[in-house]
């Protein structure tokens, strides 16, 4: 197994290349993972194209949900994306929170920020900024965000629950997120847990689900909903390259489930900074 070191690495590199691509070339992949079906881009990915503020050029096709559709962003709202890659939700928050609003994209990839950048720049969107850093301690005070969304992303970062500390650190208190991602029922098979190349590509970086809604409520989030959720099945021909013909036969008959669900939780409107048990409160 990769140490966390080494996992964020190989993510850091992967979606650097797929920076460098287009979406037609992503459209091969799992949430970047490469070789895999293009059935895959279906199954992962939805459709951004009918919502207002949607830009192509910025869609790169690795999402796993609509996290801005659900968000409940409103004008004037600042709002942050974690891993904003090319800029397809910021782009679409800038819609929602107009002139009078700011919206912050954070990457840890240098290259997904500067395309993100340059999209920005040629559409003229002085209301939008991205700012190098990680999601796990991110480059923005407290108390700042009135809304979070993030896209495909948590189930990258090993250290999950650094993650949602910092959201509840970030947001104003009443402030909220909604974020999608890929969650977990039962156990994946050892071969997909081992593989690195599988955790690039969203599938082994995801948790069990319990334990995702978990960590939301013990960074004491309240109110806590699940406002869609979709299975997602792996085609045979990437399974193939991590299980044998026993063991896939086995996986899908199997109980196991890999989800996509797009959460909502709050701020509650009294809280100062502090998680519960932290010591700082």
């Amino acid at each position: 197994m990769q140490t966390e070191a080494e996992l964020r690495e190989i993510v850091k590199q992967k979606y650097g290349e797929i920076a460098m691509q287009g979406k037609e070339e992503n459209m091969a992949s799992c949430c970047g993972a490469g070789g895999c079906s293009t059935e895959v881009y279906n199954i992962m990915s939805e459709d951004y194209s009918n919502l207002a503020g949607y830009h192509a050029e910025a869609d790169l096709g690795l999402g796993c949900g609509l996290p801005t559709q659900f968000a409940q962003i409103k004008p004037g709202d600042v709002v942050v994306d974690l891993g904003s890659g090319a800029g397809n939700d910021c782009f679409i928050a800038r819609h929602e929170v107009g002139e009078t609003g700011k919206v912050i994209g954070i990457d840890f990839t240098p290259q997904m920020i500067d395309r993100a950048r340059t999209n920005a720049e040629i559409r003229g969107f002085n209301n939008v900024e991205f700012r190098l850093g990680d999601i796990e301690n991110m480059p923005i005070s407290s108390n700042v965000a009135d809304v979070i969304v993030s896209n495909c992303v948590l189930n990258l970062v090993p250290n999950k629950a650094a993650v949602f500390k910092d959201i509840f650190r970030v947001l104003k208190p009443g402030g909220h997120f909604s974020i999608s991602d890929i969650v977990l029922v039962g156990e994946l098979p050892m071969g997909l847990q081992k593989e690195a190349e599988m955790y690039a590509g969203c599938v082994s970086g995801a948790i069990q689900k319990a334990d995702y809604l978990g960590l939301i409520q013990a960074n004491g989030f309240v109110d806590m909903q699940i406002q869609k959720e979709k299975a997602i099945v792996i085609p045979k021909d990437i399974l193939s390259q991590y299980l044998s013909e026993s063991e896939i036969q086995e996986f899908q008959s199997g109980e196991t489930g890999i989800y996509s669900i797009s959460v909502y939780a709050k701020k509650p409107a009294e809280a100062n900074s502090c998680q519960p048990g932290s010591g700082c409160c």
